[in-house]
């Protein structure tokens, strides 16, 4: 049984009465206010003789899903001589709102995990980690990453890909899903992930995001296709037969959530991707709809989507998966385009007084972007 919300509520509520003055990578900052020069030192400057963190200042705060925060560090001579950063980008679950929305579908020990167990071997591109820690009793949760912003492009909803970046992201994909396809470590290491079916049940069920996601649609009527928003009632079940799907599909690790705004690009042109609160064990034809669909505009997913997924499968051949049929992927991609559906018309859809984890005209553009693809593909009627 999932954590519940009440029980989230008085976990952290305990943990509020009794914070801790962070000064050991073994303590868990409550807030970002609470981080000490002594903790950053010991978590970013451990293996370094005499380097210690003289002050820091917190960025702006950044709270959507996660608590964001970047953090600007001065060290004394020993540090600087050794090269240590001086800045980070945070990611953490120190909100309670953070708590709950990722509490209950184990998105909070999932992003944790990918650095710790994942990121060491599955060779794909992402923010390199430096620490990352999760208590499994408060939901309290904090990683620490070399901070990109200069070093490579991160995607907002103006950036205009080009088919070889497009290219770039099937790769990543293709490495991702390869590593571990149908892998006896899923039984292992990496059973500390979630199904994805599981993942997705706890989400619209136990965390009420189905309402979110029927009201999200409805509100999005008029970037809808007339065809298919007259078709709504068939919408959420042809949603819940995609998640159920991953019970018998093939089963590897998946991202599950590779929108645009996700991704960044390197100077040498290839993508990397960034967010990984929700990996899970799945099927990676999740992925394909999400990414292919959300990626580009709908002109150009039209001419691409074929070719991409043709090159998808060769990638995944030569990357440790085996080499797909194209006509089952495309119709699994067809598919799977109403769970990628579902985490933007659930977004614009959350009730008045939740947290804004995105900006409604993101959400909107993403909705049009992937109920356009369903209306293209017949998406409807790819079902058995």
């Amino acid at each position: 049984m999932p954590i519940t919300f009440d029980e989230i509520k008085r976990r952290f509520e305990q943990e509020q009465r009794n914070p801790v003055t962070p000064t050991t990578a073994a303590d868990m900052p409550p807030t970002y206010e609470s981080i000490t020069p002594a903790w950053l030192g010991d978590v970013l400057g451990r293996g370094v003789p005499g380097a210690e963190v003289v002050s820091h200042e917190l960025g702006p705060r950044d709270d959507g899903t996660s608590n964001r925060r970047f953090i600007y560090i001065t060290w004394n001579e020993a540090g600087q001589q050794a090269g240590l950063p001086a800045s980070v980008f945070c990611k953490g679950t120190q909100s309670l709102e953070s708590r709950y929305m990722l509490g209950m579908n184990e998105g909070v020990q999932a992003e944790v995990n990918f650095y710790n167990v994942m990121y060491p071997e599955v060779g794909v591109i992402a923010p390199p980690p430096l620490f990352a820690r999760y208590d499994a009793e408060t939901l309290n949760s904090i990683i620490v990453l070399e901070d990109l912003s200069d070093k490579v492009d991160f995607c907002t909803m103006q950036t205009d890909l080009s088919y070889a970046h497009c290219q770039s992201q099937m790769r990543l994909l293709a490495q991702l899903h390869g590593k571990y396809y149908e892998s006896p470590e899923l039984t292992g290491k990496l059973a500390c992930f979630s199904k994805w079916e599981t993942f997705f049940r706890v989400t619209a069920f136990d965390a009420g995001f189905e309402d979110s996601c029927i009201r999200g649609f409805t509100e999005a009527e008029a970037v809808v296709p007339p065809r298919l928003f007259a078709r709504e009632p068939e919408v959420w079940p042809a949603t819940l037969k995609a998640a159920d799907m991953h019970e018998v599909m093939p089963r590897h690790m998946t991202h599950n959530d590779v929108h645009l705004k996700n991704w960044f690009i390197r100077p040498d042109g290839e993508m990397g991707i960034n967010d990984w609160q929700n990996s899970a064990q799945g099927n990676g034809s999740r992925d394909l709809a999400y990414c292919i669909a959300t990626a580009v505009v709908p002109e150009k997913r039209r001419e691409w989507e074929r070719d991409l997924l043709a090159y998808y499968i060769e990638e995944l051949a030569a990357r440790g998966g085996p080499r797909l049929d194209f006509e089952q992927t495309f119709t699994w991609y067809r598919q799977q385009l109403f769970a990628a559906l579902a985490w933007w018309s659930g977004t614009l859809g959350q009730p008045p007084d939740a947290p804004k984890m995105q900006p409604p005209e993101t959400s909107l553009e993403f909705i049009r972007r992937t109920c356009v693809a369903i209306d293209d593909l017949d998406a409807l009627d790819s079902f058995d």
